[in-house]
């Protein structure tokens, strides 16, 4: 039996973790990618499982990774991009070092790796991309200048990409979770601020107030590796999945009382006025 096998970017921690172990208890085999894969102790001893190194900044080694998952499995069925860096804080207080980075791993990270497994997507006629967005790419939060504007760029991307894959019979799928109970806070979020302009200083205080415990009490990263396996498994041309109930409740408030109250009500919830 020739098992379907699934590349993983971002598989150390968190959502990109808990999708491999998901897929590799399903009986597919998992290419399971990340910067530095001489940490890993768990994921090295499954069967099925190819650890390997892949940075999407280093366009070489998203080559070489591809290479090396069709050389031990033979194929690759679908794709995972779940790797991603969160930016946060004033923009005014934010280097355009960050800036750079930060659409150089959400965006342009994400887009080599697609090119990378297109042409084997392409010759067999098949295959599914999952690109992992955020609620954050459907809606915006105070001082996610940065951080939303990659996702909402993940979203538009995949929109278009959909209808040009689907002639060569690759599905695109886009996933947005809301709040997970992952390291991301702390691993991935990348928060910059200065004191010395006052001005934004209560806009901090209050946002780190309110995205602290929202992200604190978010879905747990198996539940979210479900929507994924769900997503790749969907056979139909449908383009969004939502994981976890807080983004579900969001997206629906923000359809329900349209845009102008919804951003009115966040206004009010960050205490912004002007």
């Amino acid at each position: 039996m020739t098992h379907l096998t699934v590349l993983i970017t971002g598989a150390s921690s968190g959502l990109g973790r808990a999708t491999a172990k998901y897929f590799h208890a399903h009986g597919w085999n998992v290419v399971a990618t990340m910067r530095d894969p001489n940490q890993e102790r768990e994921l090295t001893q499954l069967s099925g499982v190819l650890v390997t190194r892949l940075d999407v900044q280093d366009e070489e080694s998203i080559q070489h990774a591809v290479a090396l998952g069709l050389q031990r499995f033979g194929r690759i069925d679908a794709l995972v991009n779940n790797a991603g860096y969160g930016a946060y804080g004033p923009l005014e207080a934010t280097s355009m070092a960050k800036v750079r980075r930060q659409f150089d791993v959400n965006v342009l990270g994400l887009l080599a790796t697609i090119k990378a497994v297109l042409p084997h997507f392409r010759a067999q006629r098949s295959g599914t991309i999952v690109n992992i967005s955020s609620v954050g790419g459907r809606l915006a939060f105070p001082l996610g200048t940065l951080y939303h504007g990659s996702k909402f760029a993940v979203e538009g991307l995949s929109e278009s990409l959909h209808y040009e894959l689907v002639p060569l019979g690759v599905r695109v799928k886009v996933v947005a979770p809301g709040g997970m109970k992952t390291d991301f806070g702390t691993r991935s979020l990348d928060f910059s601020n200065d004191p010395a302009i006052e001005t934004y200083q209560p806009l901090v205080q209050t946002t780190l107030g309110v995205l602290g415990p929202m992200l604190a009490q978010g879905a747990e990263p198996e539940d979210a590796a479900a929507v994924v396996y769900a997503a790749v498994g969907d056979p139909s041309p449908r383009l969004h999945h939502v994981a976890g109930a807080d983004a579900a409740q969001m997206l629906a408030q923000r359809n329900q009382v349209g845009e102008e109250a919804f951003m009115a009500g966040m206004r009010t919830q960050f205490g912004i006025h002007g």
